[in-house]
C-alpha cells in the first residue's frame, strides 16, 4: 500500500486513474454485468469507496483491480436489492473479475463504436467511455449544452441494452467488418480538434484524444496494419500542430509553415511505426494517407516534396477509396508533377460531383489565381467562403477573397 496523504491527493490520482483506464475497467465490469450502465454506476461506487478509504488506508498496489473488485461488490450488493436484478445474481456473483486487460479495453471501445449507433452517439460514447472525458467535457467540446450531451451518452446507452450488445472483443473474422467502423470514429474524434481553430483549447483536446485513442488501439491490435496505420496518419498530421496556427489563431497552410515548430521525434516515431505496418503486406486507407503525410513531414521544404510519389500514393488510395476528394487532393500533387493547367482540367472534371464542397472551389480559386486568370478565381473563392462552416476556414477563405478583390 501507498499513502498518498490527503483527500485531495486521491481525487487527483484516481481522476489520473480514469482518465487513462477508464476503459478497461468499464470493459472489465460490463462484460460481467451485461450492461454500461450498471458498470458504470458499480465503478462510480467504487471511486466513492476509494476517496474514502485509500486517504487512511494507503493505495493499493494495483488500484485498478481495486476498483474494479469493489465495483463488481458494490454491483452485486444493487442487484440483490433489486427484484429484477436478484435473477443476475447467481450468474455474476459466482466469477470476480479478474485486473482489466487488454480483452477489456477493446471490448469497450468497440462496443462503443458498435455500428447500430448513429455516428455522434459513438463519437460521444467513445470519448466518455474509452476515453475518460467527463460529460461536461465532452459538451463543450462539441459546443453543445450538458443536458444535451447527457441526453446523448444516455440515448446510446439505452439502444446498446435494448438492442442486447454485449461488450465483448470481435471475433478475429469479424475484425473486416467491426474495425473499420471503430478507425472511423476515432478518425471522427480527431478531426473535430484538429481543425478548430487555434486558439480553442477544448477542441484541440479533441485532436489529442483521437491521437491516443489511435495509439491505444494500434497497440492492443499489433497485427492490424490499418490500426497503425491511422495512428501514424494522426501522430504525423498532430506533430505539426504548433505550426498550423498563427498568433492570432489564423489557419497556416502547409506551404507556408515554419518546419522549425514541427515535433521532429515524433515524425519519425510515426514513420517507424507506418514502415512496421506496411512491413505486414496488407496496405489499406489509413496506411496510405499515412505514406501521403510522411512524405510532406519528412521533405525539408515544401518545393522539396516528392510530389511524383505523393501522386502515385493517391492513384493506389484512389483504387481502395474511389471518392472525388482523393482526386482532388491528387490534384495538387498534380500541379507540380504535370503542371497548372492539367491540374486545372483534373479539378474542374470533378465539379459535378463536388459543387457544394467548399475545398473544390478554394483549389480552383488557387489555381485560377496562379494562372492570373483573377475574376475567376474571386467567385470561386466567393463560393467557398459560402459553403464553408468551420470558424477558422471560413476566416482564411475570407482573406483570400480580400486579396483577390485588391488584385482586380
Amino acid at each position: 500500500m501507498v499513502h498518498p496523504g490527503a483527500v485531495g491527493d486521491v481525487a487527483e490520482l484516481l481522476d489520473r486513474i480514469w482518465r487513462t483506464d477508464a476503459a478497461g475497467m468499464l470493459g472489465a465490469l460490463s462484460r460481467r454485468l451485461g450492461d454500461l450502465d450498471r458498470a458504470e454506476e458499480a465503478l462510480s461506487d467504487a471511486l466513492a469507496e476509494a476517496l474514502k478509504r485509500w486517504p487512511d488506508e494507503g493505495v493499493p498496489e494495483r488500484p485498478t483491480g481495486w476498483l474494479v473488485t469493489t465495483g463488481w461488490r458494490k454491483a452485486l450488493d444493487r442487484l440483490r436489492r433489486d427484484a429484477v436484478g436478484r435473477e443476475k445474481v447467481a450468474q455474476v456473483a459466482a466469477e470476480p473479475p479478474p485486473e482489466p486487460g487488454v480483452d477489456d479495453r477493446l471490448a469497450m471501445i468497440f462496443g462503443c463504436c458498435h455500428p447500430d449507433l448513429a455516428e455522434p452517439a459513438r463519437v460521444a460514447l467513445t470519448l466518455y467511455a474509452a476515453s475518460g472525458l467527463s460529460t461536461a467535457e465532452i459538451a463543450n467540446a462539441f459546443l453543445v449544452p450538458v443536458p444535451t450531451m447527457a441526453q446523448r451518452l444516455s440515448r446510446a446507452k439505452r439502444q446498446l441494452r435494448e438492442r442486447g450488445v454485449r461488450f465483448e472483443v470481435p471475433q478475429t473474422h469479424e475484425y473486416a467488418d467491426r474495425l473499420p467502423t471503430v478507425l472511423a470514429v476515432i478518425y471522427l474524434v480527431f478531426n473535430e480538434g484538429y481543425l478548430s481553430s487555434g486558439r480553442s483549447a477544448q477542441r484541440r483536446e479533441l485532436a489529442r484524444e483521437g491521437v491516443d485513442l489511435a495509439r491505444q488501439l494500434a497497440e492492443l491490435l499489433p497485427r492490424e496494419p490499418e490500426a497503425a496505420g491511422l495512428a501514424a496518419l494522426l501522430e504525423l498530421h498532430h506533430a505539426r500542430a504548433d505550426a498550423r496556427f498563427d498568433s492570432w489563431g489564423r489557419i497556416v497552410l502547409l506551404d507556408q509553415q515554419d518546419r522549425r515548430l514541427w515535433d521532429g521525434p515524433a515524425i519519425e516515431r510515426a514513420a517507424l511505426r507506418l514502415r512496421a505496418a506496411v512491413r505486414q503486406g496488407r496496405p489499406g486507407p489509413y496506411q496510405l494517407q499515412a505514406g501521403i503525410a510522411a512524405l510532406h513531414a519528412l521533405a525539408a521544404s515544401w518545393e522539396a516534396t516528392d510530389w511524383a510519389a505523393v501522386r502515385a500514393l493517391y492513384d493506389r488510395l484512389y483504387a481502395l477509396d474511389p471518392s472525388p476528394i482523393v482526386l482532388l487532393n491528387r490534384a495538387v500533387a498534380t500541379r507540380f508533377v504535370v503542371g497548372l493547367a492539367p491540374a486545372l482540367d483534373e479539378v474542374d472534371a470533378l465539379g459535378d460531383r463536388l459543387a457544394d464542397y467548399h475545398l473544390w472551389h478554394a483549389a480552383r480559386a488557387d489555381l485560377l489565381a496562379t494562372l492570373e486568370r483573377t475574376a475567376e478565381a474571386l467567385t470561386a473563392a466567393e463560393r467557398a467562403l459560402e459553403l464553408a462552416t468551420n470558424p477558422a476556414e471560413r476566416e482564411l477563405m475570407a482573406r483570400r477573397v480580400g486579396e483577390l478583390r485588391r488584385r482586380r
